[in-house]
């Protein structure tokens, strides 16, 4: 029943993913436990990440490259692992889960957020500035970034830390709020169905979300984030403070300019609960009662988030001397107030880089590439970006999984065949074919390496 168009509803930012979190090494064919590199384009947030880390046999060794469109999106990836990474000295697991839930997945936080988003920017911006020389944390790799992308990077982190300051101005600007910026959104989305927007929110979840399978989305906390853009509300609080984090700028034309103008451009429809909160291993969150689930997607967000939080902790190497002195400081100041990148888990055989935008082009191009990664990962939003040249960077038996148009709710069931229909093609024209064919899973598609005697024929 939603009158907009698709593009207005999914945004053009990609704040969070189309798809629950899933362990890259354990889909299509299992590797059996060995060393891999694993290359992810336009995920969006670290969820596949963290899934991935998870299921880690052992001394197995991971690592992690990741490509996005916006380096907005990089320094909020920078932001969430970084979090994801506080040690539980320094943050309770709770606290943790919480504040790290209500900067993904809220358009305003509490003020305690705010601050601890605020002092990991500006870390953050320390790391950028000097991982010139090589990482300052395997996590959290920026090294191969340009120049001008790692300025750009230090530039948002300061506008997180500094929110109402202005380079071109001597004069400070009013705050951006979020509240008109989110409704700004809304309003263009919906058009003249706005004024019947809860009509609207209702048809989505009952007759899209949950006829997709994702009954365990409450109505009362989708509609909330429908309006306001607040998913997780964990605790009593005041949720007024702006999440600098999911702000972005979107150049319009206007009389013959260019125009980039401030606000939320990200999804308003589909919701960040898909990332974490419409799977689970357990079963118990998964009961029901009269036909109404027990659990909400915010109850499995947060049991899943820190579910993988403890798998981090199982990986984590000797604490160093700087993590014991910060452990062990004055308890009037909160430990996680004082985190430097330093400080952060350092996690055993795992290392995540994040390469230079244009990095797909250039990839196929440079020899330490050649045949690389053992999985591949792309977006809805960059699978135009898979092409034949992805074929020199995979490794001889390589899994490419692509993100389908499922949980895009503008999107109907005619159009959302024909996106999958499209990502057979384009896989199929970079010389990959499905696996497991009678078996396909309908919110990713899974693909193998052709073998390189196999004729290639297309419909």
């Amino acid at each position: 029943m939603s009158a907009g168009r698709a593009s207005e509803g999914a945004g053009c930012v990609t704040w969070w993913g189309f798809s629950p979190a899933r362990d890259l090494l354990r889909v299509g064919p299992l590797k059996h436990g060995r060393d891999a590199n694993v290359l992810l384009v336009g995920s969006g947030d670290p969820r596949h990440i963290l899934k991935t880390i998870a299921g880690l046999q052992g001394k197995q060794k991971l690592h992690v490259w990741v490509v996005e469109n916006s380096m907005e999106v990089v320094a909020r990836q920078l932001l969430l692992l970084y979090l994801a990474l506080v040690p539980q000295e320094n943050m309770g697991l709770n606290e943790k889960t919480e504040i790290f839930l209500e900067v993904f997945g809220n358009s305003e936080i509490r003020s305690q957020t705010e601050e601890a988003l605020r002092r990991a920017a500006a870390q953050l911006s320390l790391s950028v500035t000097e991982s010139v020389e090589g990482a300052t944390h395997d996590c959290l790799n920026t090294s191969l970034l340009k120049f001008k992308e790692r300025d750009e990077l230090a530039r948002i982190f300061k506008s997180w830390t500094h929110p109402w300051s202005s380079s071109s101005s001597s004069e400070r600007p009013a705050p951006l709020s979020m509240s008109r910026a989110w409704d700004h959104r809304v309003r263009q989305h919906l058009g003249t169905r706005y004024d019947s927007r809860k009509g609207c929110f209702d048809w989505d979840l009952a007759i899209k979300l949950r006829g997709k399978g994702c009954g365990v989305i409450s109505e009362q906390q989708y509609i909330r984030w429908r309006e306001q853009g607040l998913a997780f509300e964990m605790r009593e609080g005041v949720y007024q403070t702006t999440n600098a984090s999911l702000l972005s700028s979107r150049v319009y034309s206007q009389r013959g300019d260019k125009v980039a103008i401030r606000g939320y451009w990200g999804d308003i429809v589909s919701s960040p609960y898909l990332s974490f909160g419409i799977e689970t291993d357990d079963q118990s969150l998964l009961k029901t009662h009269n036909e109404q689930h027990i659990k909400t997607a915010q109850d499995l967000s947060v049991a899943n988030v820190q579910e993988l939080f403890q798998s981090l902790s199982s990986r984590r190497g000797c604490p160093t001397t700087s993590q014991l002195h910060t452990a062990a400081e004055d308890s009037a100041t909160p430990a996680h107030l004082n985190i430097t990148t330093n400080d952060l888990m350092h996690l055993n055989g795992v290392s995540v880089t994040f390469l230079p935008l244009d990095s797909l082009q250039k990839l196929p191009q440079k020899e330490k590439y050649s045949h690389f990664f053992n999985s591949l990962y792309f977006s809805a939003s960059c699978v135009h970006q898979l092409g034949p040249t992805t074929r020199q960077i995979a490794a001889p038996d390589a899994v490419l999984v692509v993100e389908l148009a499922k949980y895009i709710l503008d999107l109907n069931e005619e159009q959302e065949a024909g996106f999958a229909n499209r990502v057979t093609s384009i896989a199929l024209e970079a010389a990959f074919e499905r696996w497991h064919e009678e078996d396909r899973e309908d919110v990713h598609a899974v693909f193998i390496q052709q073998k390189k005697e196999k004729v290639l024929h297309f419909n």
